[in-house]
């Protein structure tokens, strides 16, 4: 028997549709079955809070990684913090997550008249692991064990019986690791990828995630995470901008350093971290990180050839190629794609498998892109192709995996659109009420509790 997913959904009680947006422009208690914590002094007891660990790009390319980090360690008080992990594609490294902490250091005082849960900065340091410096490049898809990698794998084994709540800001290559060395804590996590361009770069650890352990339980937020910087109420002192003159720059070490990082607020991780301490946890209701939905299955094409502009292929999805080398190829040889033009990269590089080339990618925005073929060997260099990533047909997204049970991702319905952005009004549509929740944080920074 066919399961579509709208029967799943209204099996599940869900909130779908036009009755989850009810609320645009009303209030949060319409929709979300919980609110924001009344009290935000956190829960008063470690057994109350959720088990996080994060990895995080931290220091790389992006600025909003620091933006998250502020507002994860103001949030620490409601989470049981137990790992930090620097996970890049790019030149991230631990050190940038320690230079959080040294603000977070000036601000603890404060900040620990209002909730004795504030980690101490000594702990905060313990936590904090290197994690891997490359990209898995090969065919497993996989790297080499790291201390990053190692701590997700210890920190899963505990024998806490709360689920580890794995949070991934960048790479994932060591989560990837992670399982691969230890296959028993895929029961014991639970995982919020922020995945479309971090899912570019780390296109082969996460095929290796999603086709070895397709038990995981993760949400992978492709576009839905953009709704936290695009779209809702920006209006006054909520735009991204004015949000920053009006309530971070000027508020203790940590605003003063927040604001330096961008022009405006993005925060673009930070979905991951308020759908723990808003809502129900149920992916599949509303909260300030968004709604999700089964995964479907059809998420990757194969090609035994270079493509055209007419050969579809699904946005976020995986792409793989498999190229017959030619007379003469051998391992000294090298050949990668040029995508879309993207002279920074990632470059999909051409791995040899006996007579074969194997190239993976994944489109992160839904158009035509175009390659050109870089190559030490005459018959392949500047070849030319190209291909066409659009949004999953509803006959396709509305079907919920029959391989991946536990495995969420962006409500494809067009009310939930921003513009290209799948599923980010989900997000974007409680703006107010989680900046609302941040600026009350960051007054801490100010002065003690009165």
């Amino acid at each position: 028997m066919t399961f579509r997913r709208r029967d799943f959904l209204r099996g599940a009680a869900a909130v779908t549709g036009a009755g989850a947006l009810a609320a645009v422009g009303g209030t949060a208690a319409a929709v979300v079955p919980e609110a924001a914590p009344a009290d935000a002094s956190g829960p008063a007891h470690a057994s109350a809070r959720p088990r996080v660990l994060v990895s995080t790009d931290i220091g790389g390319s992006d600025p909003d990684d620091f933006q998250s980090m502020v507002h994860l360690l103001l949030s620490a008080h409601r989470l049981d913090l137990e790992g930090l992990v620097s996970s890049p594609w790019g030149a991230g490294r631990a050190s940038d997550i320690l230079t959080v902490i040294a603000e977070y250091e000036k601000d603890f005082p404060n900040l620990r008249t209002y909730s004795p849960e504030y980690p101490t900065p000594a702990a905060l340091r313990a936590i904090t692991k290197q994690g891997a410096l490359d990209l898995a490049t090969g065919p497993t898809g996989l790297g080499r064990p790291t201390e990053g990698s190692k701590w997700i794998v210890r920190c899963a084994r505990s024998r806490d019986r709360r689920p580890l709540h794995v949070l991934v800001w960048g790479g994932i290559e060591d989560l990837a690791q992670a399982l691969h060395d230890a296959p028993d804590i895929v029961d014991r996590i639970k995982v919020f990828y922020i995945g479309g361009p971090n899912k570019l770069w780390s296109v082969n650890a996460y095929n290796y995630v999603e086709t070895k352990h397709p038990r995981l339980w993760m949400i992978e937020s492709n576009s839905a995470y953009r709704g936290f910087f695009t779209g809702g109420d920006q209006t006054g002192e909520w735009a991204n901008d004015s949000f920053i003159t009006t309530h971070v720059a000027g508020h203790g070490a940590l605003g003063a350093f927040f604001a330096t990082q961008l022009g405006g607020v993005k925060m673009g991780d930070t979905p991951s971290v308020v759908r723990l301490f808003n809502g129900n946890g149920n992916p599949l209701y509303p909260s300030w990180g968004g709604r999700y939905v089964p995964i479907w299955d059809g998420r990757k094409s194969a090609f035994d050839r270079l493509t055209t502009e007419d050969d579809l292929v699904e946005a976020y999805g995986v792409i793989e190629w498999t190229l017959r080398a030619p007379r003469g190829y051998s391992s000294k040889d090298s050949t990668r794609f040029v995508v879309d033009n993207r002279t920074g990269g990632p470059f999909p590089d051409g791995v040899l498998d006996g007579n074969r080339l194997r190239f993976r990618y994944s489109p992160r925005d839904p158009r035509t892109m175009p390659i050109r073929v870089e190559s030490t060997h005459p018959d392949l260099n500047g070849l030319q192709g190209a291909f066409t990533a659009t949004a999953p047909p509803a006959g396709r997204w509305t079907v919920p995996s029959r391989t991946h049970p536990r495995w969420f991702a962006d409500d494809q319905d067009p009310i939930y659109a921003e513009g290209l952005w799948q599923g980010a009004k989900s997000v974007s549509q409680w703006r107010v009420e989680y900046l609302r929740d941040f600026a009350t944080l960051l007054d801490r920074c100010l002065g003690p509790k009165a």
